[in-house]
């Protein structure tokens, strides 16, 4: 009573001429509860106080969170259209000048009217990103699909969190980021984390893992990386990158030899055990051991750890998912949930860390080429019906299904797609294969429209942008790694003449003479309730998590069908699994290599991640101050005895390369790195990007980019480079 009483003073204790706002963070999926800190006078904000009244975080919070009010009032921000003149000046932030809304509006519906008369409707394609609110995203959906009629879009989280959602759904029948609340995750005996930094990535979280250990739990990490999270791990399984399937198939083998796996779950709530078994048998410790690099009696432990655990939760993370066989990465440890029947209970399942603030959400309600609100799918007529009654248009004007992010660059190239609309995204840093897509964006797409709130390495190649507000400015909710749905609340106005995302696309529609299907939105709630009755009878079902509902329970978790149901924090306690016969999917999945191995060229394995200081392209948190100072610029990390085979030292500049780009870095020395393998950083644009050097090899299921594995190799220069 004591505590609560303090953490409400605490919360209740503000300056004069202040008010507190609580929301949530603007970054990750973790989606931190805060209080912004709001000068009454100015109507501006000026600085962030913890909220230790939210579940998630309890008042804990990370440099980029603390930081995140900042980029509100940013001397970057856009505060007025812009449009490009000079188109000889295209891939630099030269060749604009502002214009008022009108011009901008004017300019994009003649060209989006042109090419669609000329070359059809899906000459325009829509591009979106999941840091927005879900009534963005369900929004960006209807847009292209009502305003536009076209098949093409798709969403930044391709390169993100589709793995996650294609290996979730494959097994369990359905994407939901978490089995089980994430006040769960102390709670539990064993955390067996695959490819997760989470010290770094969602360092809000770790009260939550240590306390695992102090409490007498097990921690297992699997990671190429001896990170913080790893150091502290009782089992740190170093496996090369790439090879992650091999060392699940060994854990599920190794489970059933020792007697770990539990019978009767799996003869009641799931099939394909046998077949698995059949696959995995060759997985043996010192076979599994050749490919991966971790050596036997390391897998031995881990596996013995987690099936003797009461209770344990398989997480997994970026590393695992973003390979071109990240859909089945993921499924195969969630396997192992299923051979032990650690699913489907308190303190025991299975969660994707989520990497931004709303890829849970975003990727529910329209945004996916094959989606529609609800996590129905684009090529089930049922589906189709249930969303055009609530759309107003018929089941043949839907379009058909599109393609995926990267596909969608390709079809640029050939002029399937002319022009495209681009929001919350940053794809020139952030898509593979780096040196192609600029090309693409430069040369061959003929007209682009980017909505930011900042001038981008995107924005860029752009010949329109569009001022956008950023999350403080706007409300609307977000879904976090849970599954929880949460409410982001307005703390000022926008600033100069930025509007949100949302309303952007309700005034194009008005103008492309398609506003009689987005006119009645007129506020971010608007278009939520409208998103809630979209969803109904989805498997993403919203309709009863009201904004009232979200504020007075701190979140409701999805589905929630009605406004008596208080939402589904824990997924399958009924042991029903979302297929036709109430049972869940042991995969049978053979091993493959990665696309790219390591050769006489190209000896050393490539990987890249996030620092704790940056988040995603860095579009966002370059611009702070504290957080530019904290980490500048972007690294090679080396290993020792690698760096002395090269005559390299530390902080010296390398040349690293792969087969399609090369980039130069400062090296960082650290016994951190296994010695074949080198690990940069990924949030920096122009010559600094990683994706200069990354693979476009596809996940054949989630059409995920092998982001986190290629062969490599490293140069030393005769004389010190100057980096940009």
């Amino acid at each position: 009573m004591l505590k609560d009483k303090f953490f409400k003073e605490i919360n209740n204790k503000i300056h004069p001429n202040e008010t507190l706002v609580a929301t949530h963070c603007c970054y990750c999926a973790m989606q931190c509860g805060m209080n912004l800190r709001v000068n009454t006078d100015t109507n501006k904000i000026i600085g962030v106080e913890p909220r230790y009244d939210w579940p998630v975080n309890l008042g804990k919070m990370c440099p980029k969170g603390v930081t995140a009010y900042q980029q509100t009032n940013h001397d970057d921000r856009l505060l007025r259209p812009l449009i490009r003149d000079d188109a000889s000046k295209k891939g630099t932030k030269e060749g604009f000048r502002e214009a008022s809304w009108d011009e901008a509006y004017d300019l994009i519906v003649r060209k989006v009217k042109e090419m669609q008369a000329n070359y059809g409707k899906d000459s325009v394609a829509v591009y979106g990103g999941v840091s927005m609110t879900n009534e963005k995203c369900y929004l960006n959906g209807k847009f292209a699909r009502v305003a536009l009629q076209t098949r093409y879009i798709d969403y930044n989280g391709r390169f993100c969190m589709a793995s996650a959602a294609s290996g979730l759904n494959r097994s369990l029948g359905v994407d939901r980021g978490s089995t089980v609340p994430w006040t769960d995750v102390h709670q539990t005996d064993c955390l067996f984390l695959a490819g997760s930094n989470a010290s770094e990535c969602h360092p809000t979280m770790m009260f939550r893992v240590w306390e695992v250990q102090d409490r007498g739990g097990y921690l297992i990490v699997a990671d190429p990386r001896e990170t913080a999270l790893a150091r502290r791990a009782d089992v740190h399984l170093d496996l090369r990158p790439g090879t992650d399937l091999a060392l699940a198939n060994c854990m599920i083998n190794l489970l059933n030899q020792n007697g770990h796996i539990d019978k009767e779950f799996i003869r009641n709530h799931t099939n394909g055990f046998e077949e698995t078994l059949e696959v995995v048998k060759q997985f043996t410790p010192e076979y599994t051991s050749e490919i991966t690099g971790v050596a036997p009696e390391k897998l031995i432990r881990a596996a013995e750890i987690y099936g003797k655990a009461p209770n344990a939760i398989v997480m997994f993370c970026r590393g695992i998912e973003q390979q071109e066989k990240g859909t089945d990465n993921v499924s195969a440890y969630i396997n192992m949930a299923l051979v032990t029947g650690k699913i489907g209970r308190p303190k025991s399942g299975v969660a994707t860390i989520t990497g931004q603030g709303n890829g849970q959400g975003g990727r529910e309600h329209g945004q996916k080429a094959d989606a529609l609100p609800g996590y129905r799918k684009i090529t089930n007529p049922k589906h189709v019906e249930e969303v055009c009654k609530v759309w107003g248009i018929k089941p043949e004007e839907m379009p058909l299904p599109g393609v995926s992010a990267y596909e969608m660059f390709e079809l640029m190239e050939n002029k399937t797609i002319r022009a495209l609309f681009l929001l919350c995204s940053n794809p020139a840093v952030s898509a593979p294969n780096l040196n192609y897509v600029r090309k693409v964006l430069k040369e061959d797409l003929e007209f682009m429209v980017v909505n930011d709130m900042f001038l981008s390495e995107s924005c860029e190649f752009a010949d329109v942008v569009l001022p956008t507000t950023t999350w403080s400015e706007d409300e609307g909710t977000t879904t976090n790694l849970e599954g929880r749905i949460i409410k982001i609340n307005r703390a000022q106005e926008p600033v100069g003449e930025s509007k949100p995302d949302w309303l952007i696309q309700v005034e194009l529609a008005e103008r492309l003479g398609r506003g009689d299907y987005f006119r009645h939105l007129k506020t971010a709630k608007d278009v939520y309730d409208e998103l809630r009755l979209a969803s109904k009878g989805g498997y993403a079902d919203y309709y009863g998590a009201t904004w009232e509902k979200i504020e007075k329970q701190k979140g409701v978790f999805w589905p929630c069908k009605d406004e008596a149901d208080p939402g589904t924090p824990y997924m399958f306690l009924d042991q029903k699994y979302y297929y036709l016969d109430g049972k869940a999917k042991i995969c049978a999945l053979p091993y493959r290599p990665p696309a790219e191995e390591p050769c006489e060229q190209y000896p050393l394995r490539m990987t890249n991640g996030r620092v704790v200081y940056h988040y995603l392209s860095g579009n966002q948190t370059r611009r702070i101050p504290f957080l530019r100072d904290m980490c500048p610029e972007p690294f090679v990390e080396v290993h020792p005895e690698t760096a002395e085979q090269y005559g390299i030292s530390h902080d010296e500049v390398v040349r690293l390369f792969t087969r399609r780009g090369e980039a130069f870095y400062k090296v960082k020395i650290t016994e951190a790195i296994r010695k074949d393998t080198v690990f940069v950083p990924y949030h920096w644009g122009h010559e600094q990007s990683i994706n200069l050097l990354t693979i476009p090899a596809l996940d054949p299921i989630s059409r995920m980019p092998e982001f986190k594995a290629c062969a490599a190799q490293i140069e030393k220069q005769p004389e010190r480079v100057n980096i940009r």
